[in-house]
């Protein structure tokens, strides 16, 4: 019986459909929204309606001449794929802001990531994706761009999509592959202009990093945690979404391609945003803000954030093990006994004479150090290395910290107040520091 009554159904539907095309009554025009095969019509194309039928959820749209010169030749699209305008002019005006992106889809490369009813992570889920699905961009919007694991916003940029069949919503190019229908080096070649720029090439395939970032290698006095914030310029070449991210700026400039400016120098063509490379590793990046013109500086590291980032874990690694070397324990006449463990953990007992001055009352005697802790040049001379120190059952606030000199026979200490800690370096002694001397234990 239901199969008999959807055949009726169609019946109806194709008869009804017969005698409005028959008398070449039309609806008004609408755009196509995804690219037909059969016959090929482009998405973007303003195509004549006819008929629209909620019953078979298609619309019946006359055709280009470029397909058919018949122009009784119809055919059927879903209703999801056709943005229906009402006039020809409407239509055209319609079809012209989606230009842009009329001929641009997107491959999913995470299994079940999201789609989202507005541009934030937080909202609701619409529709998960599988693995390789394709969907097909409608615009790029604004949105509150996903934070990683890090802590830091992803790189990439929010856009409405759709489905194939017919589901709407947000989605993050963090895990899309972005590209045109027909040519897929046409998107990247239209953001960065016609001509070659073998120069501008080579810009876009590094990464530009915060100048501190530089500063820090320079030194040798590296800060892991604002490495892995990732400070930097992003040029957006492969979603035209150029990015500033630092620390006291977070800038984000939608452009339409990237053009000459001058002698090694660039503008993103539609947005107030233009860099110049000063030599092959330094780039100024330079944008309005108000009424005054800035110019921020970006570095091309030799390394990988993530290479500089192990190589830093190694030296600290290293630094802890000359301690437990020498140690692993040593003891003061007044202040107990430190010993280190391989793991990086200390187990402290003794230390009355410090509580509450210096170590506080929940301390339990055990914890772990951190060789995260510099000396500036002007400390340097006068001893080993700086550690950190952090008690078990107190707060994470509760750090000590500890310039020290080591040698085969002896620990020396001295406590360093938050307040001469910038930037993890000691800058200073404290105006009567407290200073604690230890003997290494004898192995017999």
């Amino acid at each position: 019986m239901l199969m008999q009554r959807k055949i009726r159904i169609s019946i109806v539907v194709a008869a009804v459909i017969a005698i409005i095309l028959s008398s070449c009554s039309r609806m008004g025009y609408g755009v196509l929204l995804w690219s037909t095969d059969s016959p090929p019509v482009d998405s973007g194309t303003v195509l004549p309606v006819y008929i629209k039928s909620n019953i078979e959820k298609i619309w019946v749209v006359g055709v280009p001449e470029t397909v058919s010169r018949d122009r009784d030749f119809k055919m059927e699209i879903p209703l999801s794929q056709m943005e229906f305008v009402g006039s020809r002019k409407k239509a055209n005006e319609w079809a012209v802001e989606f230009a842009p992106y009329a001929m641009v889809y997107a491959e999913n490369l995470q299994d079940r990531l999201p789609i989202r009813s507005s541009p934030d992570n937080n909202s609701s889920q619409v529709y998960r994706l599988r693995l390789g699905e394709i969907i097909k961009i409608l615009s790029l919007v604004n949105g509150v761009p996903p934070i990683s694991t890090t802590g830091d916003p992803l790189p990439g940029a929010w856009y409405r999509v759709m489905t194939s069949d017919g589901v709407t919503g947000y989605c993050f190019s963090y895990r899309l592959r972005i590209f045109n229908q027909y040519d897929k080096s046409v998107q990247t070649a239209n953001l960065r202009g016609s001509e070659p720029d073998p120069e501008l090439d080579n810009v876009l395939s590094k990464t530009w990093s915060a100048e501190s970032y530089l500063q820090m290698i320079n030194s040798r006095r590296i800060n892991i945690q604002e490495l892995e914030k990732n400070y930097r310029f992003d040029p957006g070449f492969e979603t035209g979404v150029a990015r500033i991210i630092l620390p006291d700026i977070e800038r984000q400039f939608i452009y339409e391609r990237i053009i000459p400016d001058g002698d090694r120098a660039w503008a993103f063509e539609g947005a107030n945003l233009q860099m110049v490379l000063r030599n092959n590793s330094t780039l100024a990046v330079q944008f309005s803000d108000g009424d005054v013109r800035r110019t921020i500086v970006f570095n091309a590291l030799s390394n990988s954030i993530s290479d500089i980032v192990l190589q830093e874990e190694a030296r600290r690694e290293n630094q802890f093990m000359d301690i437990y070397n020498l140690g692993p324990a040593f003891t003061s006449l007044n202040y107990g006994t430190i010993t280190f463990l391989q793991t990086g953990d200390f187990v402290w007992n003794g230390f009355a004479l410090l509580v509450p001055q210096l170590i506080p009352y929940q301390a339990n005697g055990t914890g772990s150090i951190s060789m995260d802790i510099f000396i500036a040049p002007s400390l340097e001379g006068n001893n080993t290395g700086a550690f950190s120190m952090q008690f078990a059952g107190v707060s994470a606030n509760s750090v000590i910290y500890f310039m020290y000199i080591i040698d085969d026979q002896s620990l020396r200490l001295e406590a360093v107040p938050d307040f001469a800690i910038e930037n993890n370096i000691i800058t200073r002694r404290a105006a009567s520091p407290t200073v604690l001397y230890f003997y290494r234990d004898s192995p017999y």
